[in-house]
């Protein structure tokens, strides 16, 4: 008797309630560099950057998806932070060519994520990015490589229903956003990352770039560079009895005290902890129950 190989599932999600920020004019690129952690100055049309944007005192605003087009910039956030951050930019806007326009209403966002989800969008015709955080045009909308095996597709509001049916045609399988991010320990600004989290707490060193110059928040990511470590830090963990404590429960190390969870489903979470017990491995508990210690996810 032989089997036949379960295909992988490709997972839709509606992000249409994440930010959607688009920032036009002459010094758009200008002004965005030097307000978030990673270089934008240097982005060519069809590319883009994972950064966060910073206080002066080092705390995240937000973090962020930066897209370049040949005469914006698409800044995608999650949803508690859309309208911090059109304050934030706007306030530095002086004498700058720079505009700024709230796309979220009437634009949609889906993510489409999963192994199988690059043969999916092949199948479909749809372009596939291969780089990560860059774009490609689809009929009147984009397509952004977003994470390790993620995408999205951004475009007008009145296209949301239409596009939205297609892809479940196709085969694709409406997604639980929450537990597919905890199930790949990807941290999300409101949850794990606020606006007390410093940069290198986050561990997620892809959004910080070092020899980009000036920005703002950049003296306490330079000065904990120097120090080389932070106390704490953004760390998964896995349940094997699949019983994830909820938020706020503190994570033990030998009976002491390392931490707290910060989100949680199934038997996968993420937790700030003191660095010098959350290697990859480490056997913790929370709540009564066993965890094992896992890396955060190289590309939210």
């Amino acid at each position: 008797m032989t089997t036949q190989a379960v295909p992988e599932i490709t997972y839709l999600l509606d992000l249409s309630a994440h930010g959607r920020i688009r920032t036009t004019g002459e010094d758009r690129a200008r002004l965005i560099h030097a307000l978030c952690t990673n270089h934008i100055q240097q982005l060519q049309p069809g590319q883009g950057a994972y950064a966060f944007f910073l206080t002066a005192q080092g705390r995240i605003i937000s973090d962020v998806h930066i897209l370049c087009f040949e005469d914006s910039l698409l800044i995608d956030l999650e949803p508690e932070a859309r309208e911090a951050m059109m304050k934030h930019i706007d306030h530095y806007i002086i004498a700058d060519d720079v505009t700024l326009e709230d796309e979220t209403a009437h634009t949609f966002s889906f993510g489409l994520e999963g192994p199988a989800t690059q043969a999916f969008l092949q199948r479909l015709s749809i372009p596939v990015p291969q780089q990560r955080e860059s774009h490609l045009p689809w009929e009147d909308m984009a397509v952004a490589a977003i994470g390790a095996t993620g995408y999205r597709i951004y475009g007008s509001a009145t296209r949301k229903d239409e596009i939205w049916q297609r892809l479940q045609l196709a085969g694709a399988q409406v997604g639980n956003a929450h537990a597919l991010r905890l199930k790949n320990f990807q941290p999300r600004y409101g949850e794990d990352i606020t606006n007390k989290t410093l940069a290198q707490e986050t561990a997620l060193p892809h959004a910080l770039h070092f020899q980009k110059g000036c920005y703002l928040g950049q003296e306490i990511v330079e000065r904990i560079r120097s120090r080389t470590h932070v106390n704490r830090m953004l760390t998964g963990l896995e349940f094997p009895s699949g019983q994830a404590p909820e938020p706020g429960t503190p994570v033990l190390w030998n009976l002491t005290e390392i931490g707290k969870i910060t989100s949680s489903h199934a038997s996968h979470a993420i937790a700030l902890l003191r660095v010098e017990h959350n290697q990859p491995g480490t056997e913790l508990s929370a709540g009564g129950e066993p965890a094992i210690a896992r890396p955060i996810a190289a590309n939210p």
